[in-house]
């Protein structure tokens, strides 16, 4: 049976980290599926003007786009050309809730992440994604630093 690691991605410095991870992780297994999963974060507190409702829709598309073409897609290129299983995503919404669902939908052994560095006030009163997805998913979770 194949293994299944979803790795998340977020743009950042931490993400070569995760996919070096991710990689040593699936050649340990041997038989084993990296999904590259990036979420364009949406948060339901962003009050918006009925104009930018009425734009939400083609923006949402466009940052998908963006997200596939700069992130994803270069990053199962380049694992499929060292040889490894892979494919991608990219979905709006919640990180943490988004890759549990991911993880569940996939059935997959585990979830790799990085550890990000931004802090801010709402960071510090509601907890980073990572540490919801840390708390709540149903896989383990490893986050690398």
């Amino acid at each position: 049976m194949t293994a299944k690691i979803v790795v998340g991605l977020g743009g950042g410095d931490g993400e070569s980290r995760a996919l070096a991870y991710a990689k040593k992780m699936a050649t340990l297994i041997g038989d084993c599926e990296l999904i590259v999963v990036y979420v364009v974060e949406w948060s339901p507190y962003t009050f918006q003007t009925p104009e930018e409702n009425a734009e939400r829709h083609k923006r949402r598309e466009q940052e998908i786009e963006t997200a596939t073409s700069r992130v994803v897609k270069p990053a199962v290129d380049a694992l499929q050309s060292d040889g490894f299983s892979a494919r991608g995503m990219v979905r709006h919404g919640d990180v943490a809730d988004l890759l549990e669902d991911i993880a569940k939908e996939e059935s997959a052994d585990q979830i790799v992440v990085s550890r990000t560095s931004r802090a801010g006030v709402l960071k510090r009163v509601f907890g980073s994604s990572t540490a919801h997805l840390v708390m709540h998913a149903s896989v383990p979770v490893t986050v690398v630093g």
